[in-house]
């Protein structure tokens, strides 16, 4: 069921209705996890299997860790549980793909036969939010959860079960003991950002996707002004297919009475990588910060160890990704490009010496070089991308101005939204004004069919 359908409609109309109307009583939480239940099972009736065994167990756990003297037993029971089912789901047939070449390379005849497509939509997201409940209740930042069906909520809350954001049982845990209020505010901001990803995502990303796919998907018969606009065209394309995703999902969120953390906060407009990290995917980031980087060592033991434990955070990221090596090369440029830029960041000549918008340009430039690797089917297709940027001629690419006015419309809108017009963008007939604009060109102009979120293969 997604977001950008008819049947999810009608699906939030009678959940946000029953939720409602049950508001004062326990049932309210039961009906949230009996709809988000029917939205995941609505892809397939073995994914809600899945998910209830996973709440299960770090139901469990949080449990014992709040009582039990084996504290590290059960943080390990459950986070290895969770390892495994990810592991198993999302990379078994990675792992099958190498050791195979592995036995090739050795000579054998014999292979393993290779798993089909076991990835579950959504299996990383609920993974991560359930890893970091029973982390949180091993450090004392959060307390157990002792209502399972609230727990059951809290890991399946079906705005975010599908692609994020990765919420913190801290922010979310509060709201669904609440007891709910209607009220007409919720409605129409959750309705305005419902609005603003639907278009994100069908108006925009869609429609770059036009342009990206049919170039990356035989990038050897394309020169390299095309090649370059189809790079282009995929940085912009993923930025609105997932911050769209994100702006639905916390629009849904809201119209329900909560509020989702901010995942992507103008990324593109950032000065450093580091900036960019912070403001891209951030639920994500911050997870791996928190749960990965930090219990490494972070950047408490040297120059050294701060550099290791970076690349090793980011290379991981890669691989969450997707199971295949270009998602770890992709991780692995941005591991690099930390490591190289970090003290010069750190500079007062990069501070104050380089103007804003050129490190703007160099940011985003280096981003895109990383894109082609995660875009790209092969590691072969993005080196002949890489490659024909700047090898073969520079034709007309027949990239569809419309394309780039919106590009340039979006970015424009950005860098005025983080300067003194702000406060007028801000202003309630802007929003409206804006809003509308978007609901008119959808109903005359948006693109024929869509794509499945690109996030939904992670």
């Amino acid at each position: 069921m997604l977001f950008n359908s008819w049947l999810f409609l009608i699906f939030f109309v009678v959940t946000a209705a029953g939720y409602y109307a049950l508001g004062r009583t326990r049932l309210r939480t039961a009906w949230l996890v009996l709809a988000s239940y029917v939205f995941y099972g609505w892809l397939n009736p073995l994914y809600v299997a899945l998910i209830a065994y996973t709440t299960l167990v770090n139901y469990v756990a949080g449990i014992r860790l709040e009582s039990s003297p084996r504290k590290k037993t059960w943080l390990a029971v459950a986070v290895i549980n969770n390892l495994l089912i990810l592991g198993v789901f999302k990379y078994a047939g990675f792992a099958v793909e190498n050791l195979n070449a592995l036995l090739g390379l050795a000579g054998a005849s014999y292979a393993i036969p290779e798993p089909g497509h076991l990835l579950p939509v959504g299996l990383s997201f609920y993974t991560f939010i359930a890893t970091g409940y029973v982390i949180d209740r091993y450090r004392g930042t959060v307390d157990a959860e002792r209502d399972i069906i609230r727990f059951a909520a809290f890991v399946s809350f079906f705005p975010y079960l599908l692609a994020g954001p990765i919420e913190r049982a801290k922010n979310m845990l509060p709201q669904l003991s609440a007891v709910p209020s209607f009220r007409i505010g919720y409605i129409t901001e959750g309705m305005s950002l419902f609005v603003v990803g639907l278009f994100k995502k069908i108006a925009l990303a869609d429609f770059l996707a036009l342009y990206a796919n049919k170039v990356y998907g035989e990038p050897g018969e394309f020169g390299g002004l095309a090649l370059l606009m189809a790079t282009y065209a995929f940085a912009w394309q993923i930025y609105f297919d997932f911050s769209g995703y994100t702006d639905m999902a916390r629009g849904c969120a809201r119209m329900l009475g909560f509020d989702l953390m901010l995942n992507f906060d103008n990324p593109y407009l950032s000065e450093s990588l580091n900036e960019f990290w912070k403001r891209w995917h951030i639920s994500l980031s911050s997870w791996f910060k928190d749960y990965v980087y930090i219990p490494l060592g972070g950047n408490r033991r040297g120059r050294f160890n701060t550099y290791r434990n970076m690349v090793l955070t980011m290379l991981v990221a890669g691989l969450w990704h997707g199971a295949a090596w270009n998602f770890v090369i992709w991780g692995g440029l941005h591991a690099l490009g930390r490591t190289v830029t970090r003290e010069l960041e750190q500079t007062a000549f990069y501070a104050e010496k380089i103007p804003k918008f050129v490190k703007q340009l160099f940011i985003f430039h280096f981003v895109c070089v990383t894109w082609i690797f995660f875009r790209a089917e092969t590691f072969g297709k993005a080196m002949t991308v890489l490659g024909g940027i700047f090898t073969k001629a520079w034709a007309d690419p027949r990239f569809p101005i419309a394309g780039i006015l919106f590009i340039l419309a979006v970015w424009a809108y950005q860098f005025a939204f983080e300067s003194r017009l702000r406060g007028m963008l801000e202003r309630s007939y802007v929003k409206v004004a804006l809003v509308t604009a978007m609901i008119l060109y959808m109903v005359f102009f948006r693109t024929s069919g869509y794509e499945v979120f690109l996030y939904f293969r992670f």
